[in-house]
């Protein structure tokens, strides 16, 4: 992501535009009720995220917001009847296709993240004009006929990352560039690519495979774009930057707006990636001219494509801003792994998007043995759900696609690594299909798997398993010096343990209950002893204090104290025996009585 050269926006354009991108973060998203965020894997948490490191220019013309009138033109008087006309906020057919198809995966796959096809649109007419940059084309099934390569990583103006793909998908053993239509970097690809279009590789060079990605990596994290504060992390993870944002909101607000004309795709020839007999790829020069201040330049008359590939529902392809060519504009694909955009997911991009029949798979089989799964809560399962899909004459079946989806009555709270939980796999040439790790939640229980092939009425393979708590072996005290307190008060704040297991590792779910007693240990004290207030607001010396969270820590209740100074003792017990006692003090306060001034000396 971001390699292209700035593109100066027209300085009226900009100066319209400030006073609504104040509000760009919190207009372009709907209010959302709160929801559980994973840190896991979410890169906008990490500060050496290479995909959030400068790796260059992204283009950050903006839209223009104003009315238009007749022909389209900004500023002009008019009905505005023609405004859907202006190629400005067009995008190829075959790209919209691509992000609308990403989106609804993402809706089947990753439901908490919310994400909208007018996002990964902003990505991709930001990064590379919808994978159309410097006259790159796409071929039938949306991959660029050249690859879109960003610079050299060579710490010279960008950042410096060292090659990781040994130039498989970049062509430089050296250094790593970034890929495709959405500009992945090869490291980040490698986590996030995804099989958009169905044809069994995740090839960021393809726009239906590079927005599905691009869907996967911002919803990364458990991250939801109906929350601005999520929205605003995700954009960021892409590129560092304020004006980055503003521009990827703006022009997601201004296709949410509907003014989103399909343009017809340039159709280029399959090639490999580069084309044959030119073997070079579209790399970003230098910035264009900018657009003449106070007026919106006249999209060029594309050259008319020999057989133009009929456009899908709604796409359009074309360049934001600054004389864009219909159909130039270059974005890159998103992640999603093995997930395929759309409900149908096996539909040709570019043609008549008939749904193909789905893989005649007549069973499926899981791949190992039937024994349950063990693991520690919070912690992932060894195993991986594996199932084989074969036809009726017992043939593996390739292509098929298998949804993984988990479940679990007191084990709930389990999820894949992304913090989903339901995915959807093709199977490979071999007709298999691997789920990803199931990581446990933070208390005990069963956890169940069930994988069933997409579309095909034939029994589900379920995967079992149990999620345990480790055993305790010590419960420390977080702070100590929150164990005194005056009378009729309360303790500073709220107590907290910590629960430690064998080697001093966390234990996630542990039961810990508490009761306060004298010194002894056994003692229940009298009235006006320290205390709990139970779920009637009465005192009382003995709570179910709750389970450890994903550190070990147990946060008590808040505990008061009574009119009686004294010692006391507050005793903690695990669900599997272990007792641990600490001391609480009550002090009254003292009180200094002021000593009298001296007498003055008499004469």
């Amino acid at each position: 992501m971001k390699i292209l050269p700035t593109r100066a926006a027209s300085v009226s354009r900009q100066g319209l535009c400030t006073a609504l991108l104040v509000a760009s973060l919190t207009a372009a998203v709907g209010v959302s009720p709160a929801h559980n965020t994973a840190d896991s894997d979410d890169p906008a948490k990490d500060p050496k995220n290479p995909q959030g490191l400068p790796h260059g220019t992204p283009n950050l013309t903006l839209p223009d917001l104003r009315p238009k009138g007749p022909g389209g033109l900004p500023g002009a008087r008019g009905d505005g009847k023609n405004d859907a006309k202006d190629a400005t906020t067009g995008i190829p057919a075959t790209a919209l296709d691509a992000y609308r198809k990403a989106a609804q995966r993402a809706a089947a796959d990753l439901p908490g993240c919310h994400m909208p096809w007018e996002l990964i649109a902003g990505i991709g007419n930001v990064e590379t004009h919808h994978g159309t940059y410097q006259g790159t084309r796409m071929t039938s099934d949306g991959t660029t006929d050249k690859p879109i390569l960003g610079p050299q990583l060579n710490g010279n103006g960008f950042a410096l990352i060292k090659d990781t793909d040994r130039g498989a998908l970049d062509g430089d053993t050296v250094y790593d560039k970034a890929v495709g239509p959405t500009q992945f970097l090869p490291s980040t690809w490698a986590l996030y690519g995804a099989d958009g279009n169905g044809d069994g590789k995740k090839d960021p060079n393809n726009i239906y495979d590079a927005a599905l990605g691009t869907a996967k990596y911002l919803c990364a994290g458990g991250k939801d774009m109906n929350s601005a504060a999520d929205l605003d992390k995700a954009i960021l993870s892409y590129n560092p930057s304020r004006e980055y944002v503003n521009a990827v909101t703006s022009w997601m607000r201004a296709y949410k707006e509907g003014n989103v004309p399909s343009l017809p795709d340039r159709p280029g020839k399959p090639s490999g990636n580069p084309p044959a007999g030119s073997g070079t790829p579209a790399v970003p020069s230098g910035p264009s001219a900018p657009p003449a201040s106070g007026a919106s330049p006249k999209p060029a008359k594309p050259a008319p494509p020999s057989k133009p590939a009929p456009p899908s529902n709604g796409g359009n392809t074309g360049k934001p801003g600054g004389g864009s060519k219909p159909g130039s504009d270059t974005s890159k694909p998103g992640d999603g792994g093995t997930h395929k955009p759309g409900d149908g997911g096996t539909n040709k991009p570019g043609g008549d998007n008939k749904p193909v029949p789905p893989a005649p798979a007549s069973r499926l089989e899981r791949i190992g043995d039937n024994r349950a799964w063990e693991t520690y809560a919070g912690e992932a399962f060894k195993e991986q759900a594996r199932v084989l899909a074969k036809d009726k004459s017992g043939k593996p079946v390739a292509e098929a696609r298998v949804r993984f989806e988990i479940g679990g009555g007191t084990g709930a709270g389990a999820t894949f690594a992304d913090g989903s939980t339901a995915i959807t796999v093709s199977t490979a040439k071999d007709g298999t299909a691997t789920a990803p790790r199931v990581v446990a939640g933070l208390k005990s229980g069963k956890v169940t798997l069930t994988a069933k092939v997409v579309g095909r009425d034939i029994p589900a393979v379920e995967f079992a398993g149990t999620v345990k708590v480790r055993a305790a072996k010590q419960i420390v005290v977080v702070d100590s010096s929150k164990l005194k307190a005056e009378p009729n008060s309360a303790f500073p704040d709220r107590i907290q343990f910590k629960v430690l297991g064998e080697a001093g590792k966390d234990v996630i779910g542990a039961e810990v209950t508490v009761s306060v007693t004298m010194t002894d240990g056994k003692t229940v004290p009298e009235k006006g002893s320290p205390y709990f207030k139970g779920t009637d607001d009465k005192p009382v010396l003995i709570v179910k204090a709750g389970t450890t969270d994903k550190d070990g820590v147990l946060t008590l209740p808040k505990l008061l104290t009574g009119d009686k100074a004294g010692a006391y003792m507050l005793r903690l017990e695990t669900a599997d025996g272990k007792v641990e006692t600490v001391h609480l003090t009550v002090v009254a306060a003292q009180t200094t009585t002021p000593t009298p001034p001296a007498p003055k000396p008499t004469a």
